[in-house]
Parts: structure tokens; sequence; C-alpha cells
């Protein structure tokens, strides 16, 4: 069946991860709009082909550039928002902190190119507070659903879930709030879940490493901690917190102990998939980010370190041989990671549109 590839724009769309698989499932992403300078470049890299165009799509020179440069016929539309301003991560956000959170009226700016490109398709994705959050849009608090219904309602079939990565063969749990818009006559259904996919099974033949060592693997290489981070790292066995060890638990440099919650100083498991990868992925003490580690002879565990980027682009469905610079930056390729949607779970939703197709 020889089936039409699809023209797409991508909006917030940061070095573009969440698009990896478009090209083999018949998306060619023509346009992509970027707010930070290095993600962008990385973008561009990646995807030579696609028009990326940074800056701040507020800006009103931006925002025509973006729509000068988008094809004549646009058929799908990825917008991804920023969504840190309506995180829970870490703290808790009310209503009226969000509300006021310019970031979050983003989704005005996706109203207007909806309405200049008509696009058949628009997928819309954020995490899991989008679709709680309210906003006041021509006088009066509407959800973004309903501000999507207001506008577009009589045009497109518009439908909503929250989904997690890991029923769709991403070997990592992370809930997203998905979007889907198509126009009436088409239909974009909802995919089958998968089994899940385990740590084990993603990066359990890499071989290990300790703070601060090197493989031969690309972008197999361990960040430098301190010997404290590691000391307490290395008795802390599989899926347990340093926090509950009896002894070496993290602590001051007086040894009183310090305040924290049992996902930080975390190893994660190997037989289920990983917790969510956050941007501080880099960091110990954050949340849950640790090698799972094995059981040595003299009772402790290895790999006493945060995940390796290239544990990081498996764990986040990312193939191996992705292609990125041999130059790109650790901490870059950790950030654009941590703020991604995987993209595995992305074409697993978005290929329903081309088996729709004629």
């Amino acid at each position: 069946m020889n089936k039409k590839r699809l023209k797409g724009v991508s909006l917030f769309a940061s070095a573009g991860i969440g698009e990896t698989y478009f090209k083999n499932i018949g998306i060619d992403i023509v346009v992509a709009n970027e707010l930070i300078e290095r993600r962008a470049n990385l973008y561009k890299a990646i995807s030579p082909e696609t028009d990326v165009i940074c800056g701040d799509i507020t800006d009103k020179n931006i925002f025509n550039k973006i729509i000068d440069s988008c094809p004549e016929k646009v058929d799908f539309l990825l917008v991804s928002p920023p969504c840190q301003g309506m995180s829970v991560a870490g703290k808790n956000r009310c209503q009226k902190t969000m509300e006021s959170d310019k970031r979050n009226y983003l989704i005005t700016y996706v109203v207007k190119v909806i309405k200049l490109t008509n696009p058949d398709y628009v997928l819309i994705e954020n995490v899991p507070a989008l679709l709680k959050l309210k906003l006041m849009y021509d006088s009066k608090y509407r959800t973004v659903l309903e501000i999507l219904q207001y506008e577009f309602g009589n045009e497109y079939i518009i439908d909503s879930a929250v989904v997690d990565s890991a029923d769709y063969g991403v070997p990592q749990t992370r809930l997203r709030a998905i979007i889907k818009m198509h126009k009436p006559g088409t239909v974009w259904s909802w995919p089958k879940k998968k089994k899940k996919v385990t740590v084990e099974q993603a990066i359990g033949n890499l071989p290990s490493l300790e703070a601060g060592e090197k493989s031969d693997i690309k972008w197999h290489f361990a960040r430098k901690h301190t010997k404290e981070n590691v000391l307490w790292m290395k008795h802390t066995p599989t899926g347990k917190s340093a926090f509950s060890n009896p002894v070496y638990y993290p602590q001051k440099k007086d040894g009183t102990r310090i305040k924290g919650y049992e996902s930080s100083y975390r190893r994660i498991r190997w037989d289920a998939p990983a917790p969510t990868i956050t941007i501080r992925n880099d960091c110990i003490a954050s949340q849950r980010n640790v090698h799972p580690g094995r059981l040595l002879p003299d009772g402790t565990y290895s790999d006493a370190r945060v995940l390796t980027p290239l544990e990081l682009m498996l764990l986040d469905s990312l193939p191996a041989n992705w292609n990125i610079p041999d130059d790109t930056p650790e901490l870059l390729i950790r950030q654009c990671i941590g703020e991604s949607i995987p993209p595995l779970m992305l074409k697993e939703i978005v290929r329903g549109i081309y088996d729709e197709q004629d």
C-alpha cells in the first residue's frame, strides 16, 4: 500500500528527541521552533533537512517566520510546550500559581498556529497537570481542552488521555497528557498497550562502570562523584535509598545525618521500567537516578554512580546509535533527555494516523 508522507511542524521542539522515529513511519518535520539556542543547534545537527527556527514564539517576528516557513499544506502539528509552569516535581503548585505563569499561556499561540495552518492532525503533549489547568480565556476560566473545544469543536475531533510510556515499549515510566485533534472523516485510535520492558532488558548488557571510569562504547562513561557519595552508594542495595543505610547514610562533614527523601540517593531497580528520567539526572542526590548496581563479593554494590548518557538514551527508547555529534556536551544530552517525551511512545501514538490512511 502506497501511503502518503505527511509534512509536519514541531513547536517547542527542544532537540527533537520525540520525533526520532517519525521518518520511519512517514512524517517529515519540515519546520521546528525552539527557544534555547544550544538545543536548536542540536536539532539542526540531528535533522539538517528541517528548518529550525530559534527564538521566542511570543516574539512577533519569530512567530511570523514560523508561519512563513510552513509548507502550503501542513498535515501534522506537534506541540510540546514547556512543562515547568505546570510541573509538581519538588513542590506543590496551586491553581493561582499555575495561572500566573506566562509559560502556561503559550497554548494561545498554539491556537493561533492551528488557525493559520489548518493541519489535519494535531498532537499536544505535556505533564498530566495540563488537563487540570484553568486559564482565563475570552473572559472565562477554561481548561486547555475547553479552550480547544471552544475554538475548534466544530472543525476537529478532540480526544485526550494520560498515558504511561512504559505501556508502549519504553523501559521508563513517564506519565504524559496527550491531546489529539483530527479532522472529521479521519480516524486516530489509541495504540494497544505492550509488555513492559525492564531496566535489565534495556541496559543490563552494558559493562559495569564505577564513578569516573570510561568504556570503549560510545557515550558509555561514568560521571565523577565525591568519595562520600560513592561510599554511601556502594553500601546501598539495588532499589534502595542510601538514607536507609544503618551506617553509610548521607551525612554532613560533622557526621550528622542529612535530611532528605527516600527518592534521593536511590538506586533504580533491574526488574521494572526505570522511574521518570529528570533533568537533574547528573546528580546522585536527585530523584531515583543511580544505577541499580550488582552485589559484589565484599557485600557492597557496583556502579555507585548516576546513569551514563548511553544508559539514559536507551531508557528513553532512543537508539544506541543516536545520530548526534561526537562533541555534544554531556549535560546538554542529559537535559534534553530529562525534558523529552520518549520517542518510542510518541511513535506508537502517532502511527495510528498512518494505520488509517488508504
